[in-house]
This record gives structure tokens, C-alpha cells and sequence, in this order.
């Protein structure tokens, strides 16, 4: 019974977040929409700060872990496949734009949202480093640049713009970005041979 309350309010507060906003949700509401008193919900949670610091850290940020696939371009595929999985959830898209907007007025959402970065930055090191030992990338490589362009892209067709993103378009992009990723080896390459010379 205590789960199913517990529940309930963590759907209201996720789905009354993307329908208002932060700033102006209330937990009054939350609890009401929930069907639940506001004493089960302060209960649990002494303000909307602490219970969206505790949320954000258990529900729908988890990536799944990547096999190896034997290639930069099939591992990148493998890991925009699983961040399409939670960027694409209509609730998510709406808390993570508002809450990129709201961290910098409460810092605790940006710890909050730190399980979910490192999760990232862990998925990207993998991925980066299964590449250095197959000699798909130099050792040298620029990581939080390459980090960027793992990302950044899906990011910005899902959650910016509202975009669709099928698994051609994930093909596509694990391509263009391991060719990107993979020309820092050629960079690298020609700026040691302008040295020795």
C-alpha cells in the first residue's frame, strides 16, 4: 500500500512537472492528482525541491549497458539506441528541457541530475576506450569534444526541435559521428608529422 502511494505520487509530480513547469508546480496538486493527502506526500518529501531531487535520481534516466560490438560505429549505434529510449519518453523530454532551465536557480536539481550525467560520461568512456584498443582512435583523443558528438545530436532532434528519430536516422548518425569522431585520428596524425619537420 505504502508502494502504491509512493507511486502514485511520483507519477502525478513527473506529469503535473511537464504539464506547469517547476516554478510554478505545486505539490498540493501533485498530491490531490494522486489521490493521496498532502500529509503521505510531505510525509515522503519535506518540499518539491527534495522530491524531485530524490525522483530524478531513481526513475527513467538509466541507460542500458553496452555490449561490445566490435566496432566504434555499432558500439555509438548501440548507445544512441539506448539514450533514444530515454529521451524520447514525452515525459522526460519536458522535464529535462525545463530543468536545464531551472538548475541554475536551484542547484540541488543539478545534483539531482548527476546519476544521470556519470551514467552518460561511464557510457561514452566505454565506448571511447574499446575504440583506443581496437586502433579505431588515437589515445589522444579530445574525450568531452567526442562526448559532444555522441550526443548532442540526438539530443537536439528529440528534446529541442520535438523531432523523430528511427533506427535509419540512428544508423546514419552512429556513422557520421564515428567518421567525425575517427578524423580527430588523421588530425592527430598530420599535426605529428608538422612536428617533426
Amino acid at each position: 500500500m505504502q508502494s502504491d502511494v509512493t507511486d502514485a505520487l511520483t507519477s502525478a509530480f513527473f506529469e503535473e512537472w511537464a504539464r506547469v513547469g517547476f516554478a510554478a508546480l505545486s505539490l498540493e496538486r501533485v498530491a490531490k492528482n494522486a489521490g493521496a493527502g498532502k500529509a503521505a506526500l510531505y510525509r515522503r518529501w519535506s518540499s518539491k525541491v527534495a522530491m524531485a531531487s530524490d525522483l530524478l535520481s531513481k526513475v527513467g534516466l538509466t541507460l542500458f549497458e553496452l555490449p561490445d560490438t566490435g566496432s566504434l560505429e555499432a558500439d555509438l549505434l548501440a548507445f544512441l539506441l539506448s539514450l533514444r529510449r530515454v529521451l524520447r519518453h514525452r515525459i522526460i523530454q519536458r522535464v529535462t528541457l525545463d530543468l536545464l532551465a531551472e538548475i541554475a536557480r536551484e542547484p540541488a536539481l543539478e545534483r539531482a541530475i548527476r546519476p544521470f550525467q556519470e551514467a552518460r560520461r561511464k557510457r561514452v568512456k566505454t565506448v571511447i576506450d574499446r575504440a583506443i584498443a581496437r586502433g579505431e582512435l588515437p589515445m589522444t583523443i579530445d574525450r568531452e569534444t567526442a562526448a559532444d558528438f555522441m550526443v548532442s545530436a540526438l539530443y537536439w532532434r528529440l528534446v529541442v526541435t520535438g523531432g523523430r528519430s528511427d533506427r535509419r536516422h540512428l544508423e546514419t548518425l552512429a556513422r557520421m559521428t564515428a567518421a567525425a569522431i575517427s578524423a580527430a585520428r588523421a588530425d592527430d596524425r598530420d599535426r605529428r608529422l608538422d612536428e617533426t619537420r
